[in-house]
């Protein structure tokens, strides 16, 4: 084996014993990754594969040649270790095109580079690491130094409280149209974001400092109490002080009104632009704040309207199909083209289940409602 691969491998096997041993990788060996090196070695971690990949480098014969080393790529019969066998196959591939010796990277880093669409969960971990988070996975969350911070389990990432983590750090989490996702933060807080959702959260709230997020889209918080350090969720120019309490919140980028309905609990709502005019909402008020106007009003509603997306529900009181198009689009994806000026005030009563009614199944309920036309494709609807 050239002494460049033999190099490589013991660099990669050095840094996985750091890690195995110790939990974090020192800050200088990870200095002397490239990008590439990085995100393989971050797959590695965040797919708890540190054990079988350091039996795999160890199981290695370096006397053999990398002919040797294909033949025993192609074997038919099953590996010592059968979590590789996928490995092999493309390591083999990817020896025979580079002629790398960190031949383990083709498998890892086709998973880390998955291809980052519109319909993909992204987290962005750090300034310029996204990761592709794929439903119903197991993973942990680890940090650019390979510490880790929290763990994925289906369609839930949950945070710890990560010793040596002394600054606030962010991670950014985005969810596309079609899909809803939860999170849970460092301190207990728990987060059901909505179809089109992005969050920015610090990986660690940290002692003496208030706990802020950043939100654009719709969530719903459950908020762990603290009465020393305050909760802030600041929604374009709302910002939305708790202590502890459930509240759902949407201030979508193209919706006119920023929505704030409490559940339990109490909250105070403060704008950038008239700072000293401070709203409080006691349970099942809401407030609707106009981006345009820049006034804000404040009256009881029925909780389940602005929360029954939770639960996968979607319900409609005298809502114009205006606003109904809005949030079918967000929720099943399809962008909905009305040709039909009559039908767009016209005002409707409607409850729906997302996981058992498809979107023709919706728009066949409204029909019987008032009768229009439509056409229908696996990405777009027009309305006659």
């Amino acid at each position: 084996m050239p002494d460049i691969q033999r190099k490589e491998l013991e660099r990669l096997k050095l840094i996985l014993k750091e890690f195995h041993s110790k939990g974090s990788i020192p800050h200088e060996l990870v200095e002397e990754l490239n990008t590439e090196e990085k995100e393989f070695l971050f797959q590695i971690i965040s797919e708890e594969r540190v054990k079988d990949t350091l039996a795999f480098i160890d199981s290695i014969d370096e006397k053999q040649d990398w002919n040797k080393v294909k033949v025993r790529m192609d074997e038919k019969r099953a590996p010592k270790i059968p979590v590789w066998k996928p490995l092999l196959k493309y390591a083999a591939m990817f020896i025979m095109v580079l002629g790398c010796s960190f031949f383990v990277y083709h498998y890892f880093l086709s998973g880390a580079n998955l291809k980052i669409d519109n319909e993909s969960i992204r987290l962005k971990v750090g300034d310029d690491f996204v990761k592709v988070i794929k439903e119903g996975e197991r993973r942990q969350i680890v940090t650019s130094s390979g510490l880790v911070i929290g763990k994925q389990e289906g369609n839930k990432i949950s945070y710890n409280q990560p010793s040596g983590i002394d600054e606030l750090v962010f991670n950014e989490l985005e969810i596309p149209y079609g899909k809803i996702f939860d999170l849970e933060l460092s301190d207990g807080t728990v987060v059901h974001l909505n179809s089109g959702t992005q969050i920015k959260y610090p990986v660690k709230f940290l002692r003496g400092h208030q706990r802020e997020v950043f939100i654009k889209g719709e969530a719903y918080f459950k908020v762990a109490k603290d009465k020393v350090h305050p909760f802030i969720v600041s929604a374009n120019d709302i910002a939305i002080e708790v202590l502890g309490t459930e509240f759902n919140v949407s201030s979508y980028q193209e919706d006119r009104h920023i929505k704030t309905v409490l559940v339990e609990g109490s909250v105070q709502l403060t704008n950038s632009v008239t700072i000293k005019d401070t709203i409080v909402l006691k349970p099942n008020q809401g407030a609707l704040w106009d981006k345009e106007t820049l006034e804000a009003e404040v009256k009881n509603v029925d909780v389940d309207l602005y929360t029954s997306w939770i639960n996968g529900e979607m319900v409609f009181r005298n809502t114009s199909f205006e606003s109904m198009v809005k949030k079918l689009e967000r929720k099943y994806n399809v962008v909905i083209e009305n040709n039909n000026t009559e039908l767009a005030h016209k005002e409707l009563n409607a409850r729906f289940s997302i996981d058992v009614e498809s979107l023709e199944d919706i728009l066949i309920a409204l029909k019987q409602i008032v009768p229009f036309d439509y056409k229908m494709t696996q990405e777009k609807v027009m309305i006659y």
